[in-house]
C-alpha cells in the first residue's frame, strides 16, 4: 500500500485528503500544533523547521508521497506579518522539497489561485505570475524554489471547498451553517472564481501522479462563477433561503488587503492529460449534499 504523509495535518485539505484516502493507502496526518484524530489514519509530529527533522519523519514511516498543505493563508495576517509569511510559505516548503528530493519521494505541492492581478478570466499556466499582496507573493516564490529544487514535483494551483471541522471551516460551511441559522450573509458579486469539491481534487491530483507527471497544473473545477452566484447554488441545492444571501462587492470594502477580483483557472491542462472534465459547480455541490446525506461528514464535522 501507498504510504502517503500530509503536512498541515489538522488543515481542511488534510483531513478530507486523508478520509478520502485511508481505505485504500496508508495515510500519516503531520501534525504541529494542534492533534487530531480519526480512525484508520495515522498521526505524527512534524516539524518542518529543518531537512533534518523532516527526514527523521521519513526514516520512521518512510513515505511514497509527500502532500504538502501546510501554511499561512490568511491574507490579512501575511499581510500583516510578511516575514513570518515568508517563512511559513517559503522557507518551510524548500525544506519538504529538499527532504524529498533527497529520498526521491513523490512531492504534491500545493498552491494558490491569488498569483494573479485579477485583470484577466480563466488564466492558464502560460500566463506570468502578477500577485498583489503578501500571500499571493510568498505562494509565487514558493513554486518557484521548490520547481527548482526538485523540478519533479507536481505543483496544484487550486481553490477548494469541503466539509470542514469545527475548529476550521470551508466557505461552503460558512454558507450552510449561516443559512441555516437564519443568518443573513454577504457575499462579493464582484469576486469570481474556479472552486473545486475537494474529493474532486483529491482524485484528479492522484490521477496526475499515476501518470507521473510533474510541473505546474491549475487543478480547479470547470466553471467560472462569482462567490455570490455559488452561494445561491448552495441554498438552491440544500433547500435553504435564498433571500437571505446580500450582494456586497469587495470593492466597497477599502480596509481589506489588495486581491484579485478574478481568480478563475483554466483547467484545460489537466483535463486534457486525464482525458476527462472535473465539473462545475451544481454538478460538484450536488456531491456536497450526497457527502452529508450518507453520513460521511460525521467524522470530521466531530473534531
Amino acid at each position: 500500500m501507498t504510504q502517503i504523509l500530509i503536512t498541515g495535518g489538522s488543515g481542511l485539505l488534510a483531513l478530507n485528503w486523508a478520509l478520502d484516502k485511508r481505505a485504500q493507502d496508508v495515510v500519516t496526518l503531520g501534525i504541529h500544533r494542534k492533534n487530531v484524530s480519526l480512525p484508520g489514519i495515522n498521526t505524527c509530529l512534524l516539524s518542518l523547521d529543518s531537512v533534518d527533522k523532516i527526514q527523521r519523519v521519513f526514516d520512521d514511516i518512510k513515505p511514497n508521497i509527500v502532500i504538502h498543505t501546510a501554511g499561512l493563508t490568511n491574507i490579512e495576517g501575511c499581510e500583516a506579518n510578511p516575514d513570518l509569511a515568508y517563512y511559513t510559505n517559503v522557507e518551510l516548503a524548500k525544506n519538504v522539497a529538499n527532504a524529498c528530493l533527497s529520498n526521491e519521494v513523490s512531492l504534491v505541492h500545493i498552491s494558490t489561485d491569488h498569483l494573479f492581478s485579477g485583470d484577466m478570466r480563466m488564466v492558464d499556466e502560460h500566463q506570468q505570475v502578477a500577485p498583489l499582496n503578501t500571500y499571493g507573493r510568498t505562494k509565487a516564490e514558493a513554486e518557484y524554489h521548490v520547481l527548482n529544487i526538485y523540478p519533479e514535483t507536481l505543483i496544484v494551483r487550486t481553490n477548494f471547498y469541503g466539509w470542514g471541522p469545527r475548529f476550521k471551516l470551508s466557505f461552503s460551511d460558512v454558507i450552510i451553517d449561516s443559512l441555516r441559522s437564519n443568518n443573513a450573509l454577504y457575499l462579493f458579486q464582484d469576486v469570481f472564481y474556479t472552486p473545486i469539491l475537494i474529493e474532486t481534487l483529491v482524485n484528479a491530483v492522484h490521477d496526475l501522479l499515476n501518470q507521473k507527471v510533474s510541473g505546474i497544473f491549475h487543478v480547479v473545477g470547470d466553471e467560472r462563477i462569482s462567490k455570490f452566484e455559488f452561494g445561491l447554488e448552495v441554498a438552491e441545492l440544500f433547500n435553504l433561503d435564498t433571500g437571505l444571501i446580500k450582494k456586497g462587492k469587495l470593492q466597497d470594502q477599502h480596509k481589506l488587503t489588495r486581491r484579485p477580483k478574478d481568480m478563475s483557472l483554466s483547467n484545460q491542462k489537466v483535463t486534457s492529460v486525464l482525458g476527462r472534465n472535473l465539473g462545475g459547480a451544481k454538478e460538484q455541490l450536488l456531491r456536497l449534499q450526497q457527502q452529508e446525506m450518507l453520513g460521511l461528514v460525521k467524522e470530521i464535522k466531530n473534531l
